[in-house]
């Protein structure tokens, strides 16, 4: 399961995985100055066999090497027109990624290092090369497809090109407003964590002890703290802008003083320096958000209720002048986005079990009270929701489902646009198929004769 799990965190970001293949490694094909290797192919193979928990089709195999050769395309021709992914971008992305592996080992760096024989640096830096070419594949894919757009003549006639038994089925779905306010620590907790920090630095400065030690014991950075606060090779970019004023000011070995960010205290080792490349530990002491801190914003947020109820603000004024700036929807006026669909809309089931309760039996047009809830970094907000309307079941139309009959004319168009681009690509592509695959019919595509 753990494997299973692993394999699709990562494969969804490559066409490859760094784990040990079960297979003698061979060339299935040459795209351009790309090699698509036979372990790539078996990789993509279990992983769909293990999803579909059944008899895979006698030619997948061909399928999924057809698929990985049009990645392989866009990252050739990306390479080709010199589009540029960052060091600093594919860290971030490998950081994202082994972090989600480790919280489902419950964090045991010790068991993801026994399951696969490797430290984590060893496992990053196999898989670091795959991901960059990923990256690419999607940078190149996006700037191809980016001028795609749909008329709603365009939208009309290709929802009456799907047959009436085909149209899909939409259950009951709400639209969303929501305000949220971050509740603040006191300047008291701020000026006790401070203190606290400053002590810890002088028994690392004049007494001697261990940062590594004192980072793993104390350090509100959990993920860092396992490994003494260790935040390993870094560009610029990648930390928030007031951790690194204070790295760039240091030299190799160097404590900084201490110093606030929006997570907290911290204080800095520089442990070595890379010309622009940084390899830093840190000790993070967050303020502690008192009751009385949270009291307080959830009586803010319910008197910013009262006035919209109360007709002295509207709720898109309200959310404006008072909700919290770093929220996704105060950029969308309130609305809530669906991160399945994109849209603004949910069904019942897709909700949060906090905000289903909330509008479960609202009217259209009400305000909840406002209720609590955590980020994924786990710092309490608050926030009200409006309930700005709701569908009963229905057959897709275009009066109730523009949008997502828009979106699903994009994606078909973009399909039809990339299937062309990926035509005409491999006319000026040097390609050869090898082995077994040249008896692949998709793949006879990949070796017609160039003009």
């Amino acid at each position: 399961m753990i494997r299973t799990f692993i394999i699709a965190v990562l494969v969804c970001a490559a066409t490859t995985g760094f784990a040990q293949k079960a297979v003698i490694d061979k060339v299935v094909s040459l795209v351009g100055g790309e090699l698509v290797l036979l372990s790539e192919v078996e990789e993509q193979y279990a992983l769909l066999k293990s999803r579909e928990q059944g008899e895979m089709p006698p030619d997948a195999r061909c399928y999924i090497a057809d698929q990985i050769m049009s990645s392989k395309l866009l990252v050739n021709q990306a390479k080709l027109d010199s589009i540029e992914v960052s060091d600093a971008e594919v860290e971030s992305q490998l950081d994202a990624r082994f972090e989600q592996i480790l919280q489902y080992m419950n964090g045991d760096v010790k068991q993801f290092e026994e399951y696969y024989g490797q430290t984590i640096p060893e496992v990053k830096a196999a898989f670091r090369e795959d991901l960059k070419n990923q990256l690419l594949a999607e940078r190149m894919r996006s700037q191809i497809m980016a001028d795609i757009t749909v008329t709603p003549k365009e939208v009309k006639t290709f929802y009456a090109q799907i047959p009436v038994d085909s149209l899909p089925y939409f259950n009951a779905e709400v639209e969303i407003g929501e305000i949220v306010i971050k509740p603040v620590v006191s300047e008291a907790a701020k000026k006790k964590a401070q203190d606290e920090l400053i002590e810890l630095r002088r028994r690392i400065t004049q007494d001697g002890e261990d940062f590594a030690e004192l980072a793993s014991k104390n350090s509100d950075d959990f993920g860092s703290a396992r490994i003494g606060g260790d935040l390993g090779w870094a560009t610029r970019g990648k930390f928030v802008p007031e951790f690194e004023a204070a790295a760039y000011k240091l030299d190799a070995g160097e404590i900084s003083p201490v110093f606030e960010s929006p997570f907290g205290f911290h204080v800095l080792q520089l442990m070595e320096r890379r010309g622009n490349r940084i390899k830093t530990r840190h000790i993070l002491i967050r303020p502690e958000m008192t009751q009385a801190d949270l009291d307080l914003a959830e009586n803010r947020l319910d008197s910013v209720r009262m006035l919209i109820l109360n007709d002295s603000i509207g709720f898109s004024q309200a959310m404006k002048k008072y909700g919290y700036e770093e929220t996704q929807s105060y950029n969308n006026d309130g609305r809530m986005v669906n991160p399945n669909t994109g849209d603004t809309f949910f069904e019942i089931g897709d909700l949060d079990p906090d905000i289903y309760f909330a509008v479960d039996t609202m009217e259209v047009g009400d305000i909840s009270a406002p209720f609590a809830f955590q980020d994924q970094g786990g710092d309490p907000y608050f926030r009200i929701v409006k309930l700005r309307a709701r569908t009963v079941p229905h057959k897709a139309n275009l009066k109730e489902d523009y949008n997502k009959i828009k979106n699903a004319a994009i994606q078909s168009k973009q399909s039809e646009y990339i299937a062309e681009w990926v035509e005409r690509t491999i006319n000026s592509t040097y390609v050869q198929v090898e082995g077994e695959f040249q008896t692949c019919e998709i793949l006879d595509k990949w070796e017609k004769e160039k003009p």
